[in-house]
C-alpha cells in the first residue's frame, strides 16, 4: 500500500508554495509524523511530515520547484523497509589560506573567493566586523586597500546574487497587492506626550504584574479596534461581488525577520487588555525570530498595523496585506515645534498613515478612522473608557 505526500493547506489567500529542501531521498526510511520537505511561501517555512511510516518511493517534485495546494510531492510505500538517510559528508580541513578567524564561523562565500584571490591577505590579521565575528567583504577589501596585498586585485564592484524563493514569494505578493487593489494612503500626526508620560510612569508597575514590557503596539491595537467597530468598512473585505463584514478582529502586527517581513495575528483583539496584547505580541515575535510561526499563527487577519517607526523612518505608505482593505503604518517619534493654544510648542509628534482600498473604503472613512486612532492616543482615557 501506498501513501500520498500531498501539499496541505497553506492558510487564507496563500495557493502556492516553493520546494525549499528534501529531507528524504527515494530509498530512505521515513517515520510517521517525521519532517519530510519544506516548504516556502510569501508568510511562512513550514514542514510536511510523514503521513505513515515506511520508506520513501518517489519525489514527485524537486527543490525549487512552485507546487499549489493539493499538489503530490511524493508516496511511502507504507511497511517497507527503507535504508537510513545518509549522514552529512565529513567536512574537510580547510586549506591554509581560506581559514576564518574562528575555525568555527563559516565566511560568506564572496568573501571566501576574495581570500582565494588574495592568498597574501591572512583571514587572522583582518579585524572582522560581522555578525558572530565573520569577516565581510568590506573587511577583506579594507585589508587589501591598507597594502596587506602587494597585488593589485580587489574584488568585484558589483555582485550578482540569486533572489531567495521566499524573497520572490514576497515581491510577487506585493506586487499583485498593488495590481489588484485601488490601494490609496491618507496621513495624519498624533501628538504623543499623553501616551509617553503614562508609559513612563507605570511601566515598571506594569511589568512587575503582568511580566512583560509596556510598549506602544499595545495602544494602538486598542485604538485600531475602536475605529474598526466605528468605521466596519476598514474592517471587511472585497470577494467577487460581495462585501464581507468582520465581526471580529483579528490584528496582524508586522514583524521584521531575517528572512523577511513576517506578519503574525494577535486573535480576538477586541477581548484583551493592553497587558494581554502586549503578551501575545511577544509571544509572536519570539516565534519570528526562531523561525517557528506555523501557517495558523499568520492567517485570518483582519486589519494589519505595521511600525517603520522602529527603524526611523518618519513617513510612508505601507501596502495593504491581502485580502484586507487596510493597513495602519506608525512611525518614529519625533520632537517638532506644533501650534497649540496659540503657541507654538515642542511635543513628541508621529506621524501616522492609513493605506486603503478605496474601491471599497472611501475618504470620509479613511480620515475618520485615523482621527478616532488619534483621538484614543492622544487621550489613553478614551480606551479605558471605551470612546
Amino acid at each position: 500500500m501506498s501513501a500520498k505526500i500531498v501539499v496541505p493547506s497553506l492558510g487564507e489567500s496563500v495557493s502556492e508554495a516553493i520546494i525549499a529542501k528534501w529531507f528524504k531521498q527515494p530509498g530512505d526510511a521515513v517515520v510517521k509524523d517525521e519532517p519530510l520537505v519544506e516548504l516556502e511561501t510569501d508568510k511562512v517555512t513550514m514542514e510536511v511530515n510523514a503521513p505513515e511510516s515506511g520508506s520513501l518511493t518517489s519525489q514527485a517534485v524537486k527543490e525549487g520547484d512552485t507546487v499549489a495546494i493539493g499538489a503530490l510531492l511524493g508516496e511511502i510505500a507504507v511497511g517497507a523497509a527503507g535504508k537510513a538517510a545518509a549522514a552529512p559528508a565529513a567536512k574537510a580541513a580547510p586549506a591554509p589560506v581560506a581559514t576564518a578567524p574562528s575555525a568555527d564561523k563559516k565566511n560568506p562565500p564572496a568573501v571566501e573567493k576574495l581570500l582565494q584571490e588574495n592568498p597574501q591577505v591572512s583571514p587572522a590579521n583582518v579585524a572582522a566586523s560581522g555578525k558572530d565575528g565573520r569577516l565581510t567583504k568590506g573587511d577583506v577589501l579594507g585589508a587589501i586597500g591598507d597594502g596587506m596585498s602587494s597585488s593589485p586585485a580587489a574584488g568585484p564592484r558589483e555582485e550578482r546574487v540569486k533572489m531567495t524563493k521566499l524573497r520572490k514569494a514576497i515581491a510577487r505578493r506585493l506586487k499583485d497587492s498593488q495590481n489588484t487593489a485601488a490601494i490609496l494612503t491618507t496621513f495624519n500626526e498624533i501628538d504623543m506626550t499623553n501616551i509617553l508620560a503614562l508609559r513612563n510612569e507605570y511601566k515598571d508597575d506594569f511589568e512587575k504584574k503582568h511580566g512583560v514590557k509596556l510598549g506602544f503596539m499595545g495602544f494602538f491595537v486598542k485604538a485600531a479596534v475602536t475605529a474598526l467597530k466605528e468605521i466596519p468598512e476598514v474592517n471587511s473585505q472585497i470577494d467577487g461581488d460581495d462585501i464581507i463584514y468582520k465581526n471580529h478582529y483579528d490584528i496582524g502586527v508586522a514583524v521584521g525577520t531575517e528572512q523577511g517581513l513576517v506578519v503574525p495575528v494577535i486573535r480576538n483583539s477586541d477581548h484583551l487588555g493592553i497587558a494581554g496584547i502586549e503578551s501575545e505580541i511577544g509571544r509572536m515575535a519570539k516565534k519570528a525570530r526562531d523561525g517557528a510561526l506555523t501557517m495558523e499563527d499568520m492567517s485570518g487577519g483582519t486589519f494589519t498595523i505595521s511600525n517603520g517607526g522602529v527603524y526611523g523612518s518618519l513617513m510612508s505608505t505601507p501596502i495593504i496585506n491581502p485580502p484586507q482593505s487596510a493597513i495602519l503604518g506608525m512611525h518614529k517619534t519625533q520632537d517638532r515645534p506644533v501650534v497649540v493654544n496659540g503657541q507654538i510648542v515642542i511635543r513628541p509628534m508621529m506621524y501616522v498613515a492609513l493605506s486603503y482600498d478605496h474601491r471599497i473604503v472611501d475618504g470620509r472613512e479613511s480620515v475618520t478612522f485615523l482621527k478616532r486612532v488619534k483621538e484614543c492616543i492622544e487621550d489613553p482615557r478614551r480606551l479605558i473608557l471605551g470612546l
